[in-house]
């Protein structure tokens, strides 16, 4: 059963920014959750590009830190991945997960369908 939906998704040409949310309308353990955004390309292995615990704390890997934004509205159980300046290795599909407890450990409670993004040289 899906109950994480992602939105956002789309084209843009290298530079550009896109803002990724998250729904977890159909999941009722957002607020105890690590939030995670994750993106995987065809032939790729799947990458986590973002985390947010429970208390705030973000995370993201080397390849896009400094670019991305990940942030959270508990009110209405909804996580979001800003991306800027965008570059053609961003092309992929991106998911948003959930799993109960801290960021560190724990089997993942929930995934979404995945939006594409598409970024153009």
């Amino acid at each position: 059963q899906v109950q994480l939906v992602e939105s956002g998704g789309g084209s843009v040409q290298a530079g550009g920014s896109l803002r990724l949310s998250c729904v977890a309308s159909g999941y009722m353990y957002f607020s105890y959750s690590c939030m995670y955004w994750f993106r995987q390309a065809p032939g790729k292995e799947r990458e986590e590009v973002a985390s947010i615990s429970t208390n705030g704390i973000k995370s993201y890997p080397d390849s896009v830190k400094g670019r991305f934004t990940v942030s959270k509205d508990n009110a209405k159980n909804t996580l979001y991945l800003q991306m800027n300046s965008l570059k053609p290795e961003d092309t992929a599909m991106y998911y948003c997960a959930a799993r109960v407890g801290a960021c560190s450990n724990g089997e993942y409670n929930a995934w979404g369908q995945g939006t594409q993004v598409t970024v153009s040289s």
